[in-house]
């Protein structure tokens, strides 16, 4: 099997040592590997298959000769850095919002749209973190029955935000049970999230919706090839360190019964369908943490809309939502002889 030079763009992140996890795990083909990030992490030390390697910092002329890059240091990064050192011989798997909807950048979710990886220049995407959960729910009840409307309300993790907001959650959580008063001058998240949910995911836009939101909005369309699908979302940022919820609301062109749903989710690769309300089974993030698939349950008719179904998703935000979606797009383009 042919081996591939592989570089890690922020390496010391929480999605960058996500996708050294997952490569070792799942054996992933690599000839040499080099690891990268900002100046301030330069001669870091990071262990992987048994070996110390060091950080380098991110600059041009270290890409020479890469194969893929797995991309996670920050949307200005990847603009700044991507375009000058990609090609058909060096692929970048981006993890940033910096080209997701450039009309000639492929958006990818393997077992969505891998067809569109064969479009690519040099640079192929990865979606949002919630976007990826919802469309690999939507994919196989789609091709079914076309969908008319899709609401969805997601419960996102801290994790999203990075490593420093997980620990500045467990400090305003101690700070709490010590009876101390919060810290109301935040440094990462908007708002107080110990014992509290924010309505509030990257900046506000003109039209009251925030970033988060209308990515999930616009990148479903795209990946889906749906551009005038009706869909609308609220992101809420939730007190879970690790998995993203969503609930989710569809609206189909027929009739769609809750059994045939269950069916064609329980057939589809990547999905695990965790749905037995009787007996309190259902998707939780506290045991989706880890895990590779995207977890739907609560399937059921909407009582409001005869053609409308409910549902809730959960998924590994910085796995399936990040690192290993991205290695899963390298695989794909292996198997598909792309690479």
């Amino acid at each position: 099997m042919k081996e591939y030079k592989i570089a890690i763009l922020g390496a010391t992140g929480l999605v960058g040592q996500e996708f050294l996890k997952i490569l070792e795990e799942r054996n992933f083909p690599i000839s040499d590997i080099i690891l990268t990030a900002s100046s301030n992490s330069e001669g870091k030390k990071i262990l992987f298959k048994g070996e110390n390697l060091t950080v380098k910092e991110a600059k041009k002329e270290i890409f020479k000769g890469v194969d893929i890059i797995f991309s996670s240091a920050g949307a200005s990064v990847s603009k700044n850095l991507l375009p000058d050192i990609t090609n058909k011989e060096t692929i970048a798997i981006d993890n940033t919002s910096a080209f997701r909807m450039y009309g000639d950048v492929p958006l990818v979710v393997p077992e969505v749209n891998s067809e569109d990886l064969k479009k690519h220049n040099g640079i192929i995407s990865n979606p949002n973190c919630s976007t990826i959960q919802l469309v690999v729910a939507l994919k196989p009840l789609n091709d079914f029955i076309p969908i008319k409307r899709v609401i969805v309300s997601t419960y996102q993790a801290v994790s999203g935000a990075g490593n420093k907001a997980i620990q500045e959650m467990y400090k305003q959580i101690k700070d709490k049970l010590e009876n101390k008063p919060l810290n109301y001058e935040k440094t990462i998240l908007p708002q107080v999230i110990a014992f509290n949910v924010i309505p509030h995911g990257g900046n506000f836009l003109e039209n009251d919706y925030t970033e988060e939101e209308m990515k999930i909005v616009n990148e479903t369309k795209k990946i889906m090839n749906l551009p005038n699908l009706k869909i609308t979302a609220t992101s809420v940022r939730v007190p879970v360190i690790n998995g993203h919820s969503e609930s989710v609301n569809i609206e189909f062109e027929k009739e769609f019964s809750p059994e045939k749903a269950k069916e064609l989710l329980s057939n589809f690769k990547g999905i695990k369908l965790i749905d037995n309300p009787k007996n309190k089974e259902y998707p939780m993030p506290i045991f989706i943490s880890g895990k590779n698939d995207v977890f739907v349950g609560r399937i059921r008719k909407d009582t409001s809309c005869d053609n409308a179904l409910n549902m809730f998703i959960v998924a590994d935000n910085i796995r399936k939502g990040a690192a290993l979606n991205a290695i899963q797009i390298a695989e794909k383009m292996i198997e598909m002889n792309l690479l």
